[in-house]
């Protein structure tokens, strides 16, 4: 964060066995706690947004089909087997 615009602080209690397996990731990850921990909320947000947005999206038309979820889960198993790979 630039001068004069500190980032907040939190303080927080968390399970000792998350605790430790938090702080092996950061350190893993070659981060600080806190940069981990930002990240990990920072993903956690974008999928309660996610869903929030599915959940509006089912409300104004109706419940996703069968043959809706399982086409949505083959492209996200044919993007993840992507990922890593190089660019064609």
């Amino acid at each position: 964060m630039p001068r004069g615009n500190p980032s907040p602080k939190l303080a927080i209690t968390v399970d000792p066995e998350v605790h430790g397996r938090v702080l092996d990731a950061a350190h893993e990850d070659g981060m600080s706690v806190s940069a981990w921990m930002t990240e990990a909320a920072r993903r956690a947000l974008i999928i309660r947004d996610g869903l929030a947005a599915v959940l509006a999206w089912e409300q104004e038309h109706g419940a996703f089909t069968d043959e809706e979820l399982e086409a949505a889960r083959r492209r996200v198993v044919g993007e993840i087997s992507l990922i890593g790979q190089p660019p064609a």
